[in-house]
């Protein structure tokens, strides 16, 4: 039948993928299911890509987690949020985010409110406060660390 994909047409084209770009297990699953892999085709070729470590999902926690806070400077919560999401293992989520140094995220966290504080017109501290919780916490970002940081700013 024309335009099915067979088994080792899949597990090629799946390796393809995870030699050019890093993938958790999950998202390579996806992947099968919508080029009509059956299954149990799909768990011998995940488990295959695994063996031949194409896939690790440790890798993948900690290269996602370095990638979303270095580049997009998300928060621990909203990285183990969208790890959770992918189906990872609470234990290698967090491996992930055990290797954001602690000084590093301080920063983040500070350079984040400085930037939000910048671009408020707000007399009043408490809508001021309010406004650089708020924007911290979408960030993914811990209540008690943004708490801190934004009562530390604002001299409170």
């Amino acid at each position: 039948m024309k335009g099915e994909m067979t088994k080792e047409q899949a597990l090629g084209r799946a390796a393809s993928l995870c030699s050019g770009s890093e993938y958790c297990s999950a998202q390579i699953r996806e992947k099968l299911s919508s080029w009509g892999i059956p299954d149990d085709d799909a768990d011998s070729i995940i488990e295959r890509l695994t063996a031949e470590h194409f896939i690790d999902d440790g890798r993948f926690c900690r290269a996602y987690a370095h990638d979303k806070f270095c580049y997009n400077h998300w928060g621990r919560v909203k990285i183990a949020q969208m790890l959770r999401h992918m189906r990872l293992d609470a234990k290698e989520i967090e491996e992930g985010l055990a290797e954001i140094s602690d000084e590093a995220y301080a920063e983040a966290l500070r350079e984040a409110l400085r930037q939000k504080d910048r671009t408020l017109h707000d007399a009043d501290t408490y809508q001021r406060k309010g406004k650089l919780v708020r924007h911290l916490l979408s960030r993914g970002f811990e209540m008690a660390l943004v708490l801190d940081a934004v009562d530390d700013h604002l001299g409170l």
